[in-house]
């Protein structure tokens, strides 16, 4: 008698597998590689954005309204967005600087204003003479076209303004002016008047502040030194850090943008302010 045939179970076809599990692999790395790249571009975007704003001075626009994965930004950017803020405002103190010196040079000032760019802002500073009759604080009709020209120069910038009067050492004793001080002090304090009054500004901007004779720029042994030394200064003020880092040792900050506290004995700083102190 024969042996009976024997049936095999049949198994199911498991080839399919393989590739299924390469599928699947190939699926897992491109959703891993999307996140990825969705986390990056929100960074990007939040940078961006943070840019944006900022240069068109921190207004709301169609940037704000987008909805996009949040993600911690970098510690950098801060730094980069400062940066960039310092650098257009650099561009801005100069672009205002040759404005200026081409004005000067037009009407034939360029003896009597000068200008100047520190790493704490941009100094026009203008003789008396382009400014005053000798001994007199009340702004000649001609000089109104130079503070004029200053004030819409201004209107562009947000800056704090400081302005600065300054006489030589020669005294003084009117009735009006009793002293140098009183003198230095109604000079920038005129001058400032007529600046605010040329075009619309903000008042919280700006200070007068008289030195009288104790911030002199040059000798008051000779009469050019004097004649250097009666000026009226506009300081326009830095509101970010000098990109250069490059701190002058005349620094106008400290010599003479700002009044020191100390006198001479029986003396004080006449001080004019126009908004609240900074």
């Amino acid at each position: 008698m024969g042996k009976k045939k024997q049936h095999h179970e049949e198994h199911p076809d498991e080839t399919w597998l393989v590739p299924y599990a390469d599928v699947l692999t190939l699926l897992l790395a491109l959703f891993i590689v999307m996140f990825a790249v969705s986390q990056t571009d929100a960074q990007k975007f939040n940078q961006l954005k943070q840019t944006m704003e900022s240069i068109f001075k921190g207004g709301t626009g169609v940037l704000s309204g987008a909805s996009v994965m949040t993600s911690e930004v970098p510690n950098e950017s801060g730094t980069d967005l400062q940066m960039i803020q310092s650098m257009r405002e650099n561009e801005e103190l100069q672009k205002m600087k040759e404005q200026m010196d081409q004005f000067a040079q037009d009407q034939n000032l360029d003896k009597q204003i000068k200008t100047e760019i520190y790493s704490e802002g941009l100094m026009v500073t203008i003789r008396d003479a382009a400014l005053f009759a000798s001994g007199r604080a009340d702004i000649n009709p001609e000089a109104n076209r130079v503070l004029e020209t200053i004030a819409k120069m201004l209107q562009t910038m947000p800056n704090e303004v400081r302005i600065g009067g300054h006489t030589d050492n020669l005294p003084i004793a009117t009735a009006e002016f009793p002293s140098n001080w009183d003198l230095s002090a109604k000079r920038a304090l005129n001058v400032m008047k007529v600046v605010l009054n040329s075009v619309q500004l903000d008042p919280v901007r700006f200070m007068a502040v008289g030195f009288s004779e104790y911030r002199p720029k040059a000798s008051n042994d000779t009469e050019e030194g004097r004649a250097q030394n009666r000026r009226v200064e506009i300081f326009v003020v830095r509101r970010y850090p000098d990109p250069s880092n490059n701190v002058s040792a005349n620094s106008p900050l400290t010599n003479s943008a700002v009044p020191k506290t100390t006198t001479p004995a029986g003396e004080s700083v006449k001080f004019i302010e126009i908004g609240p102190a900074r």
